[in-house]
């Protein structure tokens, strides 16, 4: 019996051994490694200069932990992810479907802002629950007011609209005022209010109301009668230049009759042996001018032309809401797919500092 037990305690002492001399191996290999990778870097540094090679080298060691980190936790994180996607689906399905309609509008006289503060009132509304004054302001019944989830604004940001809106400021300033304000300050200073077009959103739960809308979202500005009274007065204006520059073109076509028919007299008194000329010395490139002035005039009223249609109304509508409509941002903004990523990350997150905390520990010791 006493043989047994002295076997066994040599056993267990021969594992305990085995296991301490695989630890120290794992421990010298590590140093290796990391030994090894030191002294390539410093290789490479003093050889190539390359910190290019450097940067691989440390992408590919971060690249193989990663991959060890996950192949760990696999299983760990997509249960996560799971139990995510589960409780987005759940979330999703209280909600119930919401739809979306979209209108694009161009406003005119500096009634941007305006239409930003209304929406953002309307919005408001529907986050206070305030159906009663959603009923009054759209005329819809008190299940269409409770339907409704958000109203929004935002610019179509396009580049070209900073350029074109510099080269108006460039036109109508002073040479030497603008030189002191360059692109690049006008560019900070343009604000989402000064883009041209803007996306006016709306969401529900019903896919039939949205045309309910427009019409009184933009009557409340069209009825403004500030803004009706800065459009007749630039309507006017329009008018009066768009006269003007046509009376120009119809007497520059005036003129030019009349100097073609001086050259036709005075062509027909040369070749009868008689040169007279009642005007002195008539200018050959005079026809030629009168030409160019007719057509920079033409140009002008044709821009005149585009003016008035463009600021015809306070608000242009691009495009309006449609009749039915769509549902709203897809899987990319659903629950469902929220929560998988949240899952995971929360998961990852509380693995690493897991580790950290291990090696920490291991590290005070």
């Amino acid at each position: 019996m006493e043989s047994l037990v002295f076997g066994l305690k040599i056993h267990i002492k021969k594992i305990q051994l085995i296991d301490k001399f695989r630890k120290l191996q794992l421990i010298d290999k590590v140093f290796f490694t990391i030994g090894f990778s030191c002294f390539t870097i410093t290789v490479i540094k003093t050889s190539y200069g390359g910190e290019l090679l450097v940067y691989l080298i440390n992408l590919g060691l971060f690249l193989i932990i990663t991959l060890l980190f996950f192949k760990e936790h696999l299983l760990k994180i997509i249960v996560a992810g799971l139990l995510g996607f589960i409780f987005g689906a759940y979330l999703d399905y209280n909600k119930g479907v919401i739809y979306e309609s979209k209108m694009l509008v161009k406003p005119n006289f500096n009634s941007t802002k305006q239409l930003y503060g209304n929406i953002l009132f309307y919005n408001d509304l529907v986050n206070q629950k305030e159906y009663n004054l959603l009923m009054e302001t759209f005329q819809i019944n008190q299940e269409e007011a409770e339907s409704l989830r958000k109203f929004s604004i935002e610019p179509i940001m396009n580049e070209n609209n900073i350029i074109i809106s510099y080269d108006e400021l460039a036109v109508s300033v002073d040479t030497f005022a603008i030189k002191d304000y360059d692109f690049e300050s006008f560019k900070e200073a343009f604000t989402n209010y000064d883009y041209f077009i803007h996306e006016i959103k709306l969401t529900s739960t019903q896919n039939k109301i949205f045309k309910k809308f427009d019409a009184i979202i933009l009557s409340s500005i069209l009825e403004n009668d500030y803004f009706r009274n800065i459009n007749n007065s630039e309507k006017s204006n329009l008018d009066r230049s768009y006269n003007l520059y046509d009376k120009n073109i119809s007497q520059i076509d005036s003129l030019r009759k009349v100097y073609e028919k001086v050259l036709l007299e005075n062509a027909k008194k040369s070749t009868s042996g008689t040169n007279i000329n009642l005007s002195g010395e008539i200018n050959k490139n005079v026809d030629i001018e009168l030409f160019k002035i007719n057509r920079n005039l033409d140009s002008y009223l044709t821009r005149i032309s585009e003016e008035k249609s463009e600021k015809d109304k306070i608000i242009n509508v691009i495009s309006s809401f449609q009749k039915v409509g769509n549902i709203s941002g897809g899987i990319l903004s659903s629950s469902k797919f929220i929560y998988l990523f949240v899952g995971i990350f929360v998961m990852v997150s509380m693995l690493l500092l897991m580790k950290l905390n291990t090696f920490l520990d291991k590290y005070t010791k």
